[in-house]
């Protein structure tokens, strides 16, 4: 007969980022403080994008799920980890654990695709301007940004219910301060090739298919910005892309940083500090990036207070 696998363990400890009481409480300070300019930051470019008519078109129609999605993504961790922070001992329930893992994944995997859709979208606009508004209609962008959550949840289907199939006999220790696979992995009394294979292929999936759409349409994007006989129209041109640049530049840099290296036990710190940017600072950086850095949107939310201001006078 068989032998089945029990799951033993019913709850996890999370190290954290620190066991020092006075650096946790300046880190809860910091982190609450970025986490407020996080949901604000974005939730603003939400509410002005759907206010303003200028910001009507199919490019901002993307940054605001692209701001949606960092307020999801940082919330699956920030606010467990602020939690902890206050707390001696960070515990958190099986379920409690495998429901992070699952929205964590989620979230940041859709995030992968939904900037590669940006970048077809930037190069439909710049390659086939006067085509824009009719190849990238309502219709065709709902279905972009379905393939993008279709993809990312299913990928976090698979990981976590691989993930969840495996026994964990003890210790219960997490080293880091959230739900992760591969620090699941080192506490499983199973095997694990299969989850290690799976992450491979479908992490390995997931960044060739995004990167290659991302770096085809910028390498269109390039030639036809080149063929533009005016320094200051290819730069105009180019600005429209540097926002989004910034962005795939910040996210996917971290993406390979956590999952593109041979994991290591020395590495532990060094993996905190790296997912504490690509969680919590990250999402409150992008709209601050677009804000900065786009003179429509900077206008837009110019006007949007005159219009706020006048109304009350």
């Amino acid at each position: 007969m068989q032998r089945r696998n029990y799951t033993l363990v019913t709850e996890f400890m999370l190290t954290g980022l620190t066991d020092i009481p006075e650096l946790q409480i300046l880190l809860f300070v910091m982190f609450i403080a970025v986490y407020a300019i996080t949901l604000v930051g974005n939730s603003g470019v939400i509410a002005l994008i759907r206010l303003c008519p200028q910001l009507q078109t199919p490019m901002y129609f993307f940054i605001s799920h692209l701001s949606f999605l960092d307020i999801c993504y940082s919330s699956s961790v920030t606010p467990r980890l602020l939690i902890d922070l206050l707390k001696e001992k960070k515990v958190i329930s099986f379920a409690g654990c495998f429901t992070q893992l699952y929205f964590y994944a989620a979230f940041a995997t859709t995030e992968c695709y939904l900037l590669a859709v940006m970048a077809y979208d930037r190069y439909v606009a710049i390659c086939s301007p006067l085509l824009y508004l009719v190849i990238m209609s309502l219709r065709k962008r709902v279905y972009l940004i379905a393939v993008s959550y279709a993809a990312g949840f299913t990928n976090a289907l698979i990981h976590t219910v691989a993930t969840s199939r495996l026994s964990f006999c003890g210790p219960n220790t997490i080293n880091h301060f959230y739900c992760e696979g591969p620090p699941l992995f080192v506490l499983s009394c199973s095997d694990v090739s299969l989850n290690e294979l799976l992450i491979f292929v479908c992490v390995g999936f997931n960044l060739i298919s995004t990167m290659v759409t991302i770096l085809l349409s910028y390498t269109c994007i390039l030639a036809t910005i080149l063929k533009v006989s005016s320094s200051r129209s290819r730069q105009k041109t180019f600005s429209t892309c540097s926002s989004h640049l910034i962005v795939i530049i910040i996210f996917f840099g971290g993406f390979f940083i956590m999952y593109g290296r041979p994991s290591s036990r020395q590495t532990h710190n060094l993996d905190k500090v790296v997912s504490l940017v690509y969680i919590v600072i990250t999402p409150m950086l992008n709209p601050i990036i677009y804000s900065l850095r786009n003179t429509e949107v900077r206008n837009a939310f110019r006007k949007f207070l005159g219009r706020s201001v006048f109304q009350h006078l």
